[in-house]
């Protein structure tokens, strides 16, 4: 929570609204034909509305569900602010973040929590600043609690269709489908909506904005998920592994569920748990039930995806599984990929982010013509704050170039080429669980390096920079002297340059801050957009996990389906490593290792320490190379 500011912060405020732009005091709203409409200048609406005396709300609506099972439907809780103006004429779109974490995790990188603080009713905390900032250009703001948290009831399902439809059911009585209530049990209508209603959030917010679209709901014009999952199955499995184990679902619920209801979510958390198959880690109804990517073609929103490559909590396959999807349904979209891990675009490009998120809103939920729509789709990351911009993603003229993987000699890397080795080598290794990702991409030449339990195959120095971008897939013929194992490949790049730092998740929170938006103060507390700035973290290393994947040995011809290897039985292996775009500089080294379990991608790494034979007939890692098979042998690949 955030205290009253110091007169220091009053000055910041001043400092941060003239360099945003923000105009002239005397600007007002325009009239319209009896009707208020915003003010449009340089392209984007401005803010001429007032924030302090805006009308704040806590609606209540009925669900279709009953998660807990006592009989009544759950109700959905969600707190609304509005221009004043709203109540005059003025038809207001709706900026709406639905969450789980507003009374728990909180939201935000200085974990703010909604609360009323005088007990009228209404909220006193806004987290966040799209209110500060949205509101007074003529938006409504609606904070909504999921289903089982806060002031909403029932119980959560993580990603279930009890969380699924908590916002889509709020979408229906802001367009007048559905009905809801105030405290007192009043009827309350929207009739201050104009129809349009955008979602954004960050992890399981914007999860629930993924999943809403995949609803279809109309009503939902746009929606900006940031580092949000697709699929839990993905989340917390990967290609039929289990990778967040301990019944992670109804873990989860657990920590989201108003504290005053845990007890009571119980037994709805321990059937989360059995339905969750921790056993096998097998896809099944379960997580077709929480996988959104199938129903991209329900998508009638536009979608601005923003992800961080290096995310290892929603790891990126999330993005790029979805993008993929909605790209073929030609849903209108944009994205940005940040070489941050989990971080929210406010905390990594800020000032860049609040002026592009305007003009995406204005543009699709107030109609301004501000041809946002015409730039270029894709702004990616290229190193710690240095961006480029392309015309779709993958970049294009990306394609898929074969590069073989040739055995070296015994306990020596291999070879990395795009013309294959003659010959029938073979070469063995242990799978060994507790090998950690550190040791995994070490140099060959390290000393440290434990050769007995990978394969590492390494490029010339590239004599020109190669440039990936989409999704690479290590292809293998393999045996294996048991019935169980995991097959796993990893990108490497061998060379000393500066790099993104994992360390907390590549930011680092400053002291001093900056606002974007107006202030007020309700319920003794000062409500204000001031948040800490941050930078980005940069380290120098002689190596860099480029990408990863993971395969489980028991599922290599079905996700849905365990199937024991034979023993000895040469078999095809397609490891689909996490998507990138990445550009290895001249005089590095492109490097693969191939690993069985280990503890760097799992939380329930196999035991089994089974022995791989990897044979070296076609096997090799098909790179998403800009310029294809001409750009690698330039390279010199």
């Amino acid at each position: 929570m955030r205290t009253t500011r110091s007169w220091w912060r009053a000055s910041v405020m001043v400092v941060a609204a003239i360099a945003v732009g923000l105009p002239a005091a005397t600007a007002t709203a325009q009239p319209t034909a009896g009707r208020v409409s915003p003010l449009i200048q340089h392209g984007v609406t401005q803010p001429v509305f007032g924030y302090a005396d805006a009308i704040r709300e806590r609606v209540f609506v009925t669900s279709d569900v009953d998660t807990d099972g006592d009989g009544a439907r759950d109700v959905v809780a969600m707190d609304i602010m509005r221009p004043k103006a709203s109540d005059a004429g003025l038809r207001a779109p709706v900026v709406m973040d639905a969450s789980p974490y507003y009374s728990t995790v909180c939201r935000g990188n200085e974990s703010e929590c909604k609360a009323d603080i005088d007990g009228d009713g209404l909220n006193d905390q806004w987290p966040l600043f799209y209110d500060n900032y949205f509101v007074p250009r003529g938006y409504a703001v609606v904070l909504l609690d999921m289903i089982g948290t806060n002031n909403s009831t029932g119980c959560p399902v993580t990603g279930g269709r009890a969380d699924n439809i908590s916002a889509p059911t709020a979408i229906d009585w802001l367009n007048g489908r559905r009905a809801g209530t105030n405290a007192a049990g009043e009827r309350v209508v929207a009739d201050w909506h104009n129809g349009k209603t955008g979602m954004i959030g960050k992890s399981y917010d914007g999860t629930l904005a993924n999943a809403a679209a995949a609803s279809g709901v109309p009503g939902l014009t746009t929606i900006v998920p940031i580092s949000a999952i697709s699929s839990w199955y993905d989340y917390s499995r990967s290609n039929g592994l289990v990778t967040r184990a301990n019944n992670y679902s109804g873990s989860l619920a657990n920590t989201v569920t108003n504290p005053q209801r845990r007890e009571h979510c119980a037994a709805v958390r321990t059937q989360l748990g059995v339905d969750g198959d921790d056993v096998t880690g097998d896809y099944n109804a379960f997580w077709a039930e929480r996988d959104y990517v199938p129903h991209a073609d329900r998508v009638r929103a536009s979608v601005f995806v923003v992800h961080g490559i290096n995310d290892n909590n929603v790891r990126a396959d999330h993005f790029s599984k979805w993008w993929d999807a909605l790209a073929e349904e030609n849903v209108p979209r944009k994205l940005w990929l940040t070489g941050t891990g989990h971080i929210d675009p406010f905390d990594f490009r800020r000032g860049e982010w609040v002026h592009t998120l305007h003009r995406w809103f204005d543009f699709w939920l107030h109609g301004v013509k501000n041809g946002i729509m015409a730039e270029p789709m894709a702004d990616i990351e290229r190193t710690p704050d240095v961006w480029e911009t392309y015309r779709s993603w993958p970049v294009p003229a990306v394609r898929s170039t074969q590069v073989f993987l040739g055995a070296g000699d015994e306990g020596a890397a291999g070879g990395l080429s795009v013309r294959p080795q003659p010959g029938k080598a073979s070469r063995t290794f242990q799978d060994t669980p507790s090998m950690s990702q550190t040791n995994a991409i070490r140099h060959p030449s390290d000393p440290a390096a434990n050769t007995e339990n990978r394969l590492v195959f390494l490029s010339q120095p590239l004599r020109e920079p190669l440039h990936i971008s989409g999704t690479p897939i290590v292809k293998i013929n393999a045996s294996v002297n048991g019935e169980d194992t995991s097959f796993a490949g990893l990108l490497v790049d061998y060379g000393t340059r500066p790099r993104f730092s994992t360390s907390g998740d590549g930011i680092r929170t400053l002291t001093t801050e900056d606002c974007w938006g107006d202030s007020a103060t309700w319920g003794g507390h000062a409500e204000d957009a001031c948040y800490r700035q941050t930078e980005k973290t940069v380290v120098t290393a002689p190596q860099e996990l480029v990408t990863k994947g993971i395969l489980d040995g028991l599922n290599l011809t079905s996700p849905s389906v365990t199937t024991p290897l034979v023993p000895g039985k040469k078999n095809s292996v397609d490891v689909p490593l996490l998507p990138e775009d990445y550009v290895f500089a001249a005089g590095n080294q492109v490097g693969v290792v191939l690993l069985g379990s280990y503890s760097g991608y799992s939380s329930r790494a196999k035991q089994n320490r089974a022995d791989i034979t990897v044979h070296f007939d076609r096997s090799r890692i098909e790179l998403p190379i800009v310029g294809g098979r001409s750009a690698a042998v330039a390279a010199g690949l």
